[in-house]
C-alpha cells in the first residue's frame, strides 16, 4: 500500500513537471511566430515582445531543472521513469536554444526597421524556410505532448530540407552582396535571421529526438532516418 502511495505521488510529481514543460513550449512557439511576424510585418513592437519573453523562457527552464533534480533525488526513478525525466531536462535546454534564437531574429528585425534596410526580394526567399521551422516546432512539441512517434519521422526529414535551404539561402545572399553592395547590410542581418532559423530546427530534431528515446528506450541521434524508421516499426 504504502509503495503503490509512494508511485502515485511519484507520478503526480511527474504530470506537475510535465504540465510546466507544456507551458514552457507554448511560450516558446509563440516566441519563434511572433520574431517571425514582427520580421514579416516590419513591427518594432512586436520584435520588443519577444525579446522581453526571454526571461519568462529562461525563469521557466531554472524552474523545471530544479524539480526535475528534486524529483531524481527524492523519488531515485530508474529506467523508464528515469528516462522520461532526463528527456525533460534536455528538452528544457533545446526549448530555452529555441527562445534565444527567436530573441536574435527578433533584434535583428530591429536593427532592420532602425537602419530601413529591409529589401524584399532578398526577404522573400527565406519564408520557406520560415513556414518549415515553425512547422517543425509544433510537431516536436505535439510528439512530446502526446508521447507518440507518429510525427518525428516528419520532423527529422524536415530537418534536412532546412539544412538544405539554409545552403541555399546563404549562397544567395552571399551572391546579393557581391552583385550591389547596397545590400550588404541587409543581406548579413538576413544571414544571423537564417541561421537562428537553421539553428531552431536543429533543436526541434532534437526534441523529436528526446521523445524517441523515452518511448523506445533507443538513443537515435547519431542514427539514419532509414534506421530510425526500422526502430519504430518495432
Amino acid at each position: 500500500m504504502a509503495s503503490e502511495h509512494i508511485y502515485k505521488q511519484y507520478d503526480a510529481d511527474l504530470q506537475s513537471i510535465r504540465a510546466k514543460v507544456l507551458e514552457m513550449g507554448t511560450i516558446v512557439e509563440e516566441q519563434l511566430s511572433e520574431a517571425v511576424q514582427s520580421l514579416v510585418d516590419a513591427d518594432t513592437k512586436l520584435a520588443e515582445k519577444v525579446i522581453r519573453r526571454d526571461e519568462e523562457v529562461n525563469d521557466l527552464e531554472i524552474d523545471i531543472d530544479e524539480d526535475c533534480s528534486l524529483l531524481i533525488g527524492k523519488r531515485s526513478p530508474v529506467a523508464a521513469d528515469l528516462r522520461n525525466v532526463l528527456m525533460m531536462i534536455k528538452i528544457i535546454g533545446d526549448l530555452e536554444c529555441i527562445g534565444d534564437e527567436s530573441t536574435k531574429i527578433a533584434n535583428a528585425t530591429i536593427r532592420i526597421i532602425e537602419n530601413d534596410i529591409m529589401s524584399k526580394p532578398q526577404f522573400k526567399n527565406i519564408n520557406s524556410m520560415l513556414s518549415s521551422v515553425q512547422l517543425m516546432l509544433r510537431q516536436a512539441l505535439n510528439s512530446f505532448a502526446r508521447l507518440d512517434t507518429t510525427e518525428t519521422i516528419e520532423v527529422l526529414e524536415k530537418d534536412k530540407e532546412v539544412d538544405e535551404e539554409y545552403r541555399s539561402h546563404m549562397r544567395q545572399l552571399l551572391t546579393y552582396m557581391l552583385e550591389d553592395p547596397r545590400t550588404i547590410s541587409m543581406s548579413l542581418e538576413l544571414m544571423f535571421v537564417t541561421k537562428s532559423l537553421e539553428r531552431i530546427g536543429d533543436h526541434a530534431k532534437n526534441i523529436t529526438q528526446s521523445v524517441i528515446y523515452t518511448v523506445k528506450g533507443t538513443d537515435v541521434r547519431h542514427s539514419s532516418i532509414k534506421e530510425i524508421k526500422a526502430e519504430l516499426k518495432h
